[in-house]
């Protein structure tokens, strides 16, 4: 387990919305429900983070904040923090020849606003032809269609490519989710990007505008960026901080060491945030509930940064 700290602190001075976030508090800022891509209701998400012994726990699902509400009963009905997010997709693809997916959490913007409730609403559709077109490949190599990923959809899901791999396991093509994430990645014939997504800077500044606080969720996962003593992208990087990025959720299971090492530093350099999540998926992957977690310094500056600081229900795992 890493314990991911803050790098140089904003002040944190409204207790009444955070309370006094006790300083050995296990915090975990990155968890999903069956309302994305997650095996778990958000009450046994809240449930099951009680259990492994969390005191704060975020909910944030893919592009959707349908689970805040029924996360923010069960935590409270537990004496469990609990912090409102959502992990935006979004992408590089404006002037650069690479172009490349970036998964934002937003952490406690504001459910109304209506930029936000937009870009949500055109990310799920967007979503949805994705899905369409993966299917119709992977469908001329194994028996899956598309009303076979309706079924998985039905349960009010937000399409991702799990619900296909979730298909596929229903049909017995595979056991679990792993191989379909070795077919379906980029570079495979199977493989569609979804480019119906906001550009990552101009969703960094509109979960700013509305009250929300933004990082970078698992920079450079699983080899998706240089490898150790390559040159790494800081000219990227330093758009996304001038558009208001908060910081970088460095400590995670994929972030491999040389860039979690980097993201610190950078975060250091710039005075930005650093946080440590499990990005807790229930039985859809191996990541295990408070893994790696965020220090109660960063949870302080993330909430003294959001105008919205009253959505979060902390006033358990406090002092």
């Amino acid at each position: 387990m890493s314990y991911a700290g803050v790098v140089t602190p904003a002040s944190y001075t409204d207790a009444a919305a955070a309370g006094f976030i006790a300083e050995d508090a296990r915090i975990d800022l990155h968890t999903h429900s069956v309302r994305s891509d997650g095996r778990g209701t958000p009450a046994q998400v809240m449930t099951e983070a009680k259990a492994a012994g969390l005191d704060i726990v975020a909910l944030t699902d893919h592009d959707t904040v349908a689970g805040w509400d029924e996360a923010r009963a069960v935590a409270q009905e537990l004496a469990l923090g609990f912090i409102p997010g959502i992990e935006l997709t979004t992408r590089v693809q404006r002037d650069t020849e690479h172009k490349f997916t970036v998964h934002l959490l937003a952490y406690l913007p504001n459910p109304e606003d209506p930029d936000l409730k937009r870009i949500l609403s055109e990310s799920v559709s967007s979503r949805v032809d994705r899905l369409q077109a993966i299917t119709h490949r992977l469908s001329e190599d194994f028996d899956i269609t598309w009303d076979h990923v309706l079924e998985v959809l039905a349960d009010g899901k937000v399409a991702g490519r799990p619900a296909i791999a979730d298909a596929m396991i229903e049909r017995g093509i595979i056991e679990t989710r792993e191989p379909f994430f070795d077919w379906v990645r980029p570079g495979t014939k199977y493989y569609v990007p979804n480019r119906g997504v906001p550009e990552t800077v101009d969703a960094i500044r509109l979960v700013r505008a509305a009250g929300g606080v933004p990082f970078v969720a698992h920079p450079m996962a699983r080899g998706g960026g240089p490898k150790p003593g390559q040159p790494m992208p800081r000219a990227h990087f330093l758009e996304l901080i001038g558009a208001g990025l908060a910081g970088f959720e460095a400590y995670h299971r994929d972030v491999p060491p040389h860039a979690t090492e980097w993201f610190v530093s950078l975060a250091e350099e710039f005075n930005l945030l650093v946080t440590g999540s499990s990005d807790y998926h229930g039985t859809g992957k191996p990541n295990r509930l408070g893994e790696h977690l965020t220090s109660p310094a960063v949870l302080r500056s993330i909430l003294d940064q959001s105008s919205n600081a009253g959505l979060a229900s902390l006033t358990h795992g406090i002092d």
